[in-house]
């Protein structure tokens, strides 16, 4: 693991939960995509592979490793991204809606695959193991093609809805940085990371947020945010597992989420167990994502100026 250079710490103080978050941006309809693509881009559209989520991870099996439960799953979770990671053949154009940072977004993380340990000590976050790959892809005169070398930011509450590394109303986890890093993508634009199913916290849907930064004409820096929502009938199932089970009932869904009414349905995660009928076994999905770079309006910062560079590596 290589540590990032710390840059500016976006850290709010004393910040109540249920008002982390604002909408920003919209959503494009199919119309405007295609006019984004031009007519050579319908044909683009049509011919570009879109690989289902739930498809590449059913071809994923469990791989059991000694008696240690927590090595089983998570042995069989980093199969079951390789098995996903690999079917994707060919970048998909899908443009996705951006959506607000938050103030839990601290810069400066460590670049790692696996976030679910802090540093300091070593302990592993509990949690429902969760293999999360990314295909990044970026449309350039009516084409689409894979993005590689940009870096993208995960970052997302424990299972009982902690953030690490800031001070809020009800906790104080600063210095400690576990389900924070970031991945670097390769030549085909693919980056995963292994975490857990996030919990949740008053006044929010279950969510995880993502950034992806890179590069562009000028040396600028493009920067793409937004967050991830899942099913609520999957999270109410996690939810009956421990560690989860110690919180209670949460009190927001996606349909009352005001974040998820931008354009949720379309980030929505679709996961697939990596063990059928076992949700204790982990989860995985791919998700597909097109950044047109030459968008300055939606690639400025999305800290207020504050977001920094791409890491240097």
């Amino acid at each position: 693991m290589k540590t990032k250079p710390v840059r500016n710490l976006i850290v709010k103080n004393e910040i109540a939960e249920d008002n982390d978050d604002a909408p920003v941006g919209r959503v494009l309809n199919r119309r405007e995509v295609l006019a984004l693509f031009g007519f050579a881009g319908a044909s683009l559209l049509a011919a570009c592979t879109v690989v289902s989520p739930a498809t590449n991870a059913e071809s994923a099996t469990a791989v059991a490793v000694g008696s240690d439960a927590t090595a089983q799953a998570t042995t069989a979770a980093e199969v079951a991204t390789v098995a996903a990671v690999n079917t994707v053949s060919a970048p998909s154009c899908v443009v996705r809606p951006e959506m607000t940072e938050g103030p839990y977004f601290v810069d400066g993380q460590m670049e790692r695959s696996d976030i679910r340990t802090e540093p300091t000590n070593g302990s592993v976050k509990e949690g429902i193991p969760l293999t999360l790959a990314f295909a990044v892809s970026q449309i350039s005169d009516s084409t689409c093609a894979p993005l590689a070398g940009a870096t993208i930011d995960v970052w997302h509450c424990d299972a009982l809805g902690v953030y690490s590394d800031v001070t809020d109303r009800s906790f104080d986890t600063t210095g400690q940085t576990w389900l924070r890093g970031y991945q670097v993508t390769d030549d085909k634009g693919l980056a995963h990371f292994t975490t857990i199913y996030p919990g949740w916290y008053a006044g929010r849907a279950v969510h995880i947020h993502f950034k992806i930064r890179t590069t562009v004409t000028g040396n600028e820096t493009y920067e793409f945010t937004s967050q991830f929502f899942f099913d609520d009938s999957l999270s109410d199932q996690v939810f009956t597992l421990a560690p989860y089970n110690t919180k209670g009932q949460r009190n927001t869904l996606n349909s009352n989420d005001n974040i998820y009414g931008g354009g949720g349905d379309q980030m929505t995660l679709y996961l697939t167990p990596v063990k059928s009928g076992d949700a204790g076994s982990g989860y995985a999905t791919t998700f597909e994502i097109a950044l047109d770079l030459s968008d300055s309006d939606t690639g400025k910062s999305d800290s207020a100026g504050q977001g920094g560079r791409p890491p240097t590596r």
